[in-house]
C-alpha cells in the first residue's frame, strides 16, 4: 500500500514537473515570439488600459500570440508597474518580451514643434495647428481667451513665449505646450534682468522684452545684436524716434506684402516708430535669450544710425551725413530701393526684406 501510495506520489511530482516545464517554455516561448509587423506600426494605449486588455488586443489584430502566457508575465513579474497610456512604436524584428519592456519603461512616441526667434504670435498659433498630434484645444479661443485660460488675462500674446524646441507625446493639448513655453520665457526672462547693466531706460522686464523684440527683427547677425542695442538705447535717452522697419510692418499685419511705402511710415500705428515716440506698446515678435541678454547689455558707443549691407549685416555711423553716405553706398548704388533703420523717411516707395 505504502509503495503503491509512494509511486502515486512520483507520478504526481512527475506530472506537476512537465506542467511547470511545459507553463515555462510556452512563456518563454510567447516572450520570444517575433511581433507580427512589417515595417514600422503605432500602437495607442489609451488612459485607463491594461496590460492583459491590451495583449488580448494585440492578439485579435494578429499582432502576437500566447496572450494568456503574456499576461501571467506582466502579472507575477511587472504588476508594479503602471502601463502609461500614449503611442508605442512597434518596428519588424522586436519581439513579444521587448514591447513589454517599452510598456514597463513608458517609452511612448515622442513628437516636436519648434518655435522659431522672430516669429510673431500669428505664426506660433499656426504651427500649432498644423500639429495633428496635438489635442487642438484653441481654434475658436480668442488670443485674450487664450491668455485668460493660461492664468494671464489682460497680457497681449505677443513675445510671451520662449522659441526653442518642445517635445511632446500624443494627447498633449496645444495649451499644455503654450504653457511651457511661457513658462520658460518667463524663467529666461528673469534670469537676464537680474544680472543686467545699470542704467538702462527701462522700467520693468517687459520693456526689456519689447526692446529685445526691436533687436531680434532687426539683425540675423548675432554680433551686432549689443550694437543695435546701443543705437536704441542711445535714441531713446536723447528722444528721438527709434525709427525701426520691423515695428511699421508688424502695425501694418496682414496688409504687409513686401514693400514698405511712404505712406506707411507715415501711418499712425501704435507701433510705426516712426510716428510714435519710445517704443512700440507690446513686442513684436518671439525673441531668444540672446536677444534679451543684448537688450540688457547694450554696447557703449556714439552710433545713432545703422545700414543693411545687403549681406544681413549693418554699417553703424555716429551721425547723419556719415549715414547718408552708407546710404548711398550700400542702398542707393548697390541695392536700389532697399533700406534699414534707423533712416529718415523716403521720398520713394521702398523695398523692405522681412527679417
Amino acid at each position: 500500500m505504502i509503495r503503491r501510495v509512494l509511486l502515486l506520489l512520483e507520478v504526481g511530482l512527475l506530472l506537476a514537473g512537465l506542467l511547470v516545464a511545459t507553463a515555462a517554455w510556452q512563456q518563454r516561448a510567447a516572450l520570444q515570439q517575433p511581433l507580427a509587423v512589417a515595417g514600422e506600426r503605432l500602437v495607442e494605449v489609451p488612459a485607463g488600459a491594461t496590460p492583459g486588455g491590451m495583449l488580448n488586443r494585440l492578439e485579435s489584430e494578429g499582432v502576437l500570440h500566447g496572450a494568456f502566457w503574456l499576461r501571467l508575465y506582466w502579472r507575477f513579474n511587472l504588476a508594479e508597474q503602471p502601463l502609461h497610456s500614449g503611442e508605442y512604436r512597434l518596428v519588424a524584428g522586436q519581439r513579444a518580451i521587448d514591447l513589454l519592456d517599452l510598456w514597463r519603461r513608458g517609452e511612448v512616441v515622442q513628437y516636436s514643434l519648434t518655435l522659431v526667434e522672430g516669429w510673431n504670435f500669428r505664426q506660433v498659433r499656426a504651427a500649432l495647428a498644423r500639429q495633428d498630434k496635438l489635442k487642438q484645444t484653441l481654434a475658436n479661443v480668442s488670443d485674450a481667451e487664450l491668455m485668460a485660460r493660461l492664468g494671464r488675462p489682460g497680457q497681449h500674446p505677443e513675445g510671451r513665449f520662449f522659441p526653442d524646441t518642445y517635445r511632446y507625446v500624443q494627447g498633449t493639448s496645444d495649451l499644455d505646450l503654450l504653457k511651457q513655453a511661457h513658462a520658460r520665457l518667463e524663467e529666461v526672462l528673469a534670469d537676464e534682468w537680474q544680472g543686467r547693466s545699470g542704467d538702462l531706460p527701462y522700467g520693468d522686464p517687459y520693456q526689456a522684452l519689447i526692446m529685445a523684440s526691436l533687436i531680434e527683427k532687426e539683425t540675423g547677425v548675432p554680433e551686432e545684436r549689443k550694437q543695435i542695442a546701443g543705437v536704441f538705447v542711445r535714441r531713446l535717452r536723447m528722444g528721438m524716434l527709434l525709427q525701426t522697419d520691423p515695428t511699421v510692418i508688424y502695425g501694418m499685419g496682414e496688409r504687409y506684402n513686401g514693400r514698405i511705402t511712404r505712406a506707411d511710415l507715415r501711418e499712425p500705428t501704435p507701433y510705426n516708430t516712426y510716428v510714435i515716440s519710445g517704443m512700440p506698446p507690446t513686442p513684436i515678435s518671439m525673441v531668444g535669450r540672446e536677444a534679451i541678454h543684448a537688450a540688457l547689455h547694450p554696447q557703449p558707443g556714439k552710433s545713432l544710425y545703422f545700414v543693411a549691407r545687403g549681406d544681413g549685416s549693418h554699417v553703424f555711423s555716429d551721425d547723419l551725413d556719415a549715414h547718408n553716405r552708407a546710404v548711398r553706398e550700400y542702398q542707393l548704388n548697390r541695392r536700389a530701393g532697399y533700406r534699414s533703420s534707423p533712416a529718415a523717411i523716403p521720398d520713394t516707395a521702398t523695398n523692405k526684406d522681412s527679417q
